[in-house]
């Protein structure tokens, strides 16, 4: 009886350890454990954004296009699944959303901040970018440093690099939804100044836009870097850089980077 009880042992040990793949610290890339499989699997990568011109914005049709978002139905197309871009509520909780899977990528000219690379798996960085202080276009002569601006109202949107930037000064702010509704808030005359992008900036204020009275002050809070994220570990942060240097290669990466005006702000590969 003992003998048989041992036998049953074993072969219970075996049939578990068949059923559970092997060792549970295997990366090979089985669907189990592999990011990328979990995608493909699934047919479709979700990514997640804000509004942001000229890294996501809708067309007149309601398709999602800019930069960001030509680049990443390339990535979708290399992966051999769909694209579905899911505007994030609130931007301070992207880590949140990706640890829940209700999507699969950040990807929105996001800052490669010390707080993201912490908490995201980060590809390597694309572009340059630099937060800029926006006011009415009346009074932007008026702001040279930041001694200028520490008795102005802000509006920054939540969790955002510009945040962190004023943040950082000691200045204070009103949090809003997205960088786009920052903007607003400076030409209702709800705030004096806001902390955006300037890539979003140099699309979306000035002669010529739908924000002709703001005017970029001559006050750049952080120099910094964009970066794309995924979840901790996951393995699709190699397949994105690998990714990324083979459109680098080819010319897609500049070739989208010229059609939407941000060619030198382009980190070359």
């Amino acid at each position: 009886m003992k003998k048989i009880a041992l036998f049953l042992a074993a072969l219970m040990l075996v049939m578990c350890l068949a059923a559970c793949g092997g060792s549970s610290g295997n990366s090979g890339g089985s669907s189990a454990d592999s990011d990328k499989a979990y995608v493909q699997d699934k047919g479709t990568m979700i990514v997640g954004m804000t509004d942001f011109a000229p890294m996501d914005y809708r067309d007149e049709s309601g398709e999602w296009i800019g930069f960001d978002a030509d680049m990443a139905k390339a990535f979708a197309e290399e992966l051999g699944v769909d694209v579905e871009f899911v505007e994030l509520a609130d931007w301070d909780k992207k880590s949140l959303e990706l640890d829940a899977k209700s999507i699969d990528v950040v990807w929105n000219g996001m800052t490669l901040t010390d707080d993201v690379k912490e908490l995201m798996g980060t590809s390597e960085a694309y572009c340059e970018n630099k937060q800029v202080v926006v006011t009415k276009a009346d009074a932007a002569a008026n702001y040279k440093s930041v001694d200028d601006i520490k008795e102005l109202s802000f509006a920054v949107e939540n969790g955002s690099a510009g945040a962190e930037a004023l943040d950082a000064e000691g200045i204070t702010y009103t949090v809003v939804d997205t960088q786009a509704k920052a903007l607003m808030e400076v030409a209702s005359g709800s705030s004096d100044a806001c902390v955006i992008d300037l890539l979003m900036a140099g699309a979306m204020i000035g002669e010529g836009t739908d924000y002709d009275e703001l005017a970029m002050t001559e006050i750049s809070l952080t120099d910094e870097q964009y970066g794309v994220g995924f979840r901790k570990g996951s393995d699709l942060v190699d397949a994105f850089n690998t990714f990324w240097k083979k459109a680098y290669d080819a010319g897609t990466v500049m070739e989208t980077a010229e059609k939407y005006g941000i060619a030198q702000n382009i980190i070359a590969k």
